[in-house]
């Protein structure tokens, strides 16, 4: 099989404006996300990054035309994405690239487009601990992951969120207050496969937790596209089936 070609999408804001985000992650959070896909997944996978200040956003069409699956993470700078690239983004979803949505990401342009909903949700920064339970060991994307994953330290995420409801809900996250939030689901939106995850704010060191890399991994590799050739969905008019041959 040829390696999973990935591209890594991150804002790259807050490790160049938030005094304590670059001693978390010094060569940005996109850079550690990725490495985290390469220890996994080693030489099934060929990953690289992009970033908002670059042109186009790093999203031409040609690199998501080589793109098999692209994770995003954005926070502070969802305004200033482009609108044609997040059309060009949708339409390679819906022809069949995978989309890993992180975090703050719930908030995108993409996610709120590909959803069709608000996707707003309650929040908290206090430091809560989270747990990540798995409600769906079966599930490709929970393969080895241990039941909870537990996160000293993270942003709290809590219902309702304003999602439509998952094709798949894999994880569910409690937090020191009580809260729970849905912060593993799947989608399918035309050919393409979609995962959402939770865990992930930038004032914490969670992208280098190992069990936090093996779902993101874990999903790089379940949205595969599953046909080669990468055609939106079309209504064409058809004869009638043959039943009687």
């Amino acid at each position: 099989m040829t390696p999973l070609r990935v591209t890594v999408w991150g804002e790259h804001r807050h490790e160049c404006s938030d005094e304590d985000v670059p001693r978390i992650y010094p060569d940005g959070m996109h850079a550690t996300i990725a490495e985290g896909v390469r220890a996994h997944l080693g030489d099934g996978a060929a990953v690289r990054t992009a970033t908002l200040d670059e042109p186009e956003h790093g999203l031409t069409d040609e690199v998501l035309a080589g793109t098999d699956v692209l994770t995003w993470w954005g926070h502070a700078a969802h305004d200033e994405v482009g609108d044609e690239i997040v059309e060009r983004v949708h339409r390679h979803v819906l022809s069949g690239m995978g989309l890993i949505v992180l975090h703050s990401g719930h908030f995108s342009k993409i996610f709120k487009r590909l959803m069709g909903t608000t996707c707003s949700l309650r929040w908290r920064k206090d430091g809560d601990r989270e747990l990540v339970w798995t409600v769906n060991p079966s599930h490709p994307i929970a393969a080895g992951v241990p039941h909870p994953i537990a996160l000293g330290e993270q942003e709290m995420y809590g219902e309702f969120f304003d999602i439509p409801a998952p094709d798949e809900l894999v994880f569910v996250s409690s937090y020191t207050g009580g809260e729970v939030f849905r912060s593993g689901a799947t989608f399918r939106r035309g050919h393409g496969k979609i995962f959402y995850f939770g865990p992930g704010d930038q004032a914490y060191p969670v992208y280098h937790h190992d069990d936090v890399r093996r779902v993101i991994a874990n999903a790089v590799s379940w949205a595969r596209p599953a046909a080669a050739d990468r055609v939106l969905p079309e209504a064409r008019r058809t004869d009638p089936v043959d039943t009687d041959r």
